[in-house]
């Protein structure tokens, strides 16, 4: 290429990646691949490299790209409107590089100006700065083996058990130094033996999307369609998704398509108009979190929340995502008093934008990617939200059981002695149980905001405390639902999560803590080596009371099924500090049984009150069964049973 050559291109080339059929599937909101359109493609046009721009700004009277490239000059590279009115602006940059600093320069139609950052950018400088990267997202994977087997790992028959991790705060260098990270890599290297020796099928990453705020977690973004550039490159975390993947582990990312805040270089008043939020504040404001909400009737804004769904699933092979507040998506009047919300055109109160667009979504997730999961977290009673479309529902795989989380820790909380009170608390789940496809989660909502640790949430001495912790814990395990514990807990931490610091890891200098942890690694082993605790664990006749009379003593006991009896697990929970050395359990039929767990053993830091040898359930009638099965019951303790001969 001669030099009279190069200087004949322009400094923007009129060039487009967007079919008319592009234009036409984003402008009906169904275009799940717009990551392959929009943002900064670096590219060969006319035998010169370059990089190809285009952004959606529907109310600009002009756009430009400004980056180090141009010295940030608003008016040397004007990027072209295209001709069909879809408010796409695009153009190819001669000699802009890959790693390129840039943002869209924006005047509006009412003059208004703006320097935006890319809403399709896949890399952003480290916050506090707020530039676009130019970026391609190539890379070799090597999980062709997971990849090709994860449909068993994934299926509503498998276990689930997920590690909820938030990768700042897991483990730091410095735990007083907040700025400073461990890079995907280093976090990978210790991450990952951790949850593999835990014995969790998954981790749950809380957002990873770039956002501007530690404190916000990462539920506040601006980069929808970049890892956050704290731990490295979009190349380093594919790495780490490949890493967990070579292990067997599966990854699953929280995803925050309900609202984004109003930091002046992200998607709040785009091109000087709403253009991805709703105009109606009534509808288009969050009070709870000052934040503002996606305009789901936009067709467009659909098209970019499909096309980022899907984006994390096609190029980072992530195995799930975790849909974030569903019940805020889906409710005009969530958080709202009356008078501040406006009924949909029904007179309800569902967003129907907003059901439809889910709807939608998990549609195209599913067809596109049959062996994954989307999990919604929706705190209502909202019908079929993990049931088909066709039946009605919103068609996620799984939704998160808040429920059973409120009155599992409400009881938990109670004096042990009171619990015979309320024992209602637990057994109201079973009833509602098989109505969706739960997820039992414990997550980092429940240890902040002055809600304690959970630790701290049980009631007694230390030893108590930890007793309580196993024996809760060992309730959820063998509940029917998949399972999701936020890291810390499986080691009872003592303070707080904090977002700025690192878990309490010397806590594990003491045999009481490492007694919980190895607790929550066996009754991870026990959930993922017996049938009986996942095979049915949406399916009502996978369960059966087997004692829940017995209010006085606190006890509770029920059968866990299998396709086979002889896999069929016996639980049996006591809820206060009371041994009990000659207790008969009514059960069905003659059989002999062998404790496979219980909580109470001295290796998880309990008492020793357990059952060794077979037990034989002799023909005795008791609480209306035909035998019965004499056992110790351990004090705040969990004793889990298997038939001998199987």
């Amino acid at each position: 290429m001669t030099a009279s050559k190069k200087s004949k291109l322009q400094p923007v080339v009129p060039f487009s990646l967007f079919s008319a059929r592009d234009v036409e599937l984003f402008q009906e909101g169904i275009h799940a691949h717009l990551y392959e359109k929009f943002g900064a493609h670096t590219l060969e046009y006319e035998g010169v490299k370059g990089t190809y721009f285009a952004v959606w700004a529907p109310n600009a009277a002009y756009v430009s790209v400004i980056g180090d490239f141009n010295e940030w000059d608003h008016y040397s590279h004007t990027l072209y409107p295209r001709w069909d009115k879809s408010g796409i602006w695009e153009g190819f940059v001669p000699h802009a590089k890959k790693g390129a600093l840039y943002k869209y320069f924006i005047r509006s139609n009412s003059g208004e100006e703006l320097r935006k950052g890319d809403p399709y950018a896949n890399y952003w400088e480290l916050r506090p700065r707020t530039a676009s990267v130019a970026w391609q997202l190539d890379y070799k994977w090597k999980d062709k083996r997971w990849m090709e087997q994860r449909k068993k790992h994934n299926s509503l028959e498998s276990p689930f058990s997920v590690y909820e991790v938030h990768l700042g705060s897991w483990r730091r260098p410095d735990k007083n130094d907040h700025e400073v990270f461990y890079t995907y890599a280093e976090i990978a290297a210790m991450l990952i033996p951790y949850v593999k020796d835990m014995g969790f099928t998954h981790v749950e990453l809380m957002p990873v999307m770039e956002h501007p705020f530690d404190g916000s977690w990462g539920y506040q973004g601006t980069g929808y369609y970049a890892p956050t550039a704290r731990y490295g490159s979009p190349q380093d975390f594919m790495a780490f998704i490949d890493a967990f993947h070579h292990a067997g582990i599966g990854v699953i990312l929280d995803w925050v398509p309900s609202h984004f805040p109003y930091d002046a270089h992200g998607l709040y008043r785009f091109d000087g108009s709403h253009t991805y939020e709703y105009a109606d504040m009534r509808k288009g404001y969050h009070p709870d979190w000052n934040s503002y909400i996606f305009n789901y009737a936009r067709n467009e804004v659909r098209s970019f929340l499909l096309s980022n769904a899907v984006f994390w699933l096609d190029k980072f092979h992530v195995d799930g995502l975790r849909v974030d507040a569903v019940a805020s998506m889906i409710h005009l009047n969530y958080s709202r008093e009356t008078g501040a919300w406006e009924p949909n055109e029904l007179g309800g109160e569902e967003n129907l934008e907003a059901i439809s667009f889910l709807k939608h979504m998990n549609e195209t997730i599913y067809k596109l990617f049959p062996d994954v999961q989307t999990i919604a977290e929706e705190s209502t009673s909202f019908y079929g939200v993990s049931r088909p479309v066709y039946m009605g529902g919103l068609g996620f795989g799984m939704k998160w059981m808040m429920g059973w989380m409120n009155d599992t820790l409400a009881y938990f909380k109670r004096d042990p002695f009171n619990r015979k009170w309320h024992q209602d608390q637990l057994t109201f789940s079973i009833a509602y149980a098989f109505t969706e496809n739960f997820m039992l989660p414990l997550s980092h909502d429940e240890v902040v905001h002055g809600k304690s640790p959970m630790m701290y949430k049980m009631p007694g001495d230390d030893w108590q405390k930890l007793a309580n912790l196993r024996l809760m814990y060992s309730y959820m395990f063998t509940h029917p639902g998949t399972k999701l514990l936020f890291m810390g807990d499986e080691f009872g931490q003592t303070t707080e999560w904090n977002y700025k610091s690192e878990l309490d890891w010397h806590l594990l200098d003491h045999i009481s803590h490492q007694g919980l942890q190895q607790y929550v690694k066996a009754l991870n082993h026990l959930y993922t080596s017996e049938p009986a605790l996942y095979i049915k664990q949406f399916e009502y006749y996978g369960f059966e009371w087997v004692n829940v009379s017995d209010h006085e003593n606190s006890i509770l006991a029920y059968m866990r099924k299998s396709y086979h009896s002889k896999e069929d697990i016996l639980v049996v929970l006591n809820m206060t500090p009371m041994a009990h050395e000659q207790y008969l359990l009514g059960i069905d039929g003659e059989g002999q049984w062998k404790e496979i767990l219980n909580s109470d053993d001295t290796r998880f830091f309990g008492s020793g009150v357990i059952n060794t040898g077979v037990l034989t359930a002799g023909e005795s009638p008791v609480n209306g069964k035909s035998h019965a099965l004499p056992l110790r019951i351990p004090p705040l303790g969990a004793s889990i049973f298997k038939r001998a001969n199987s």
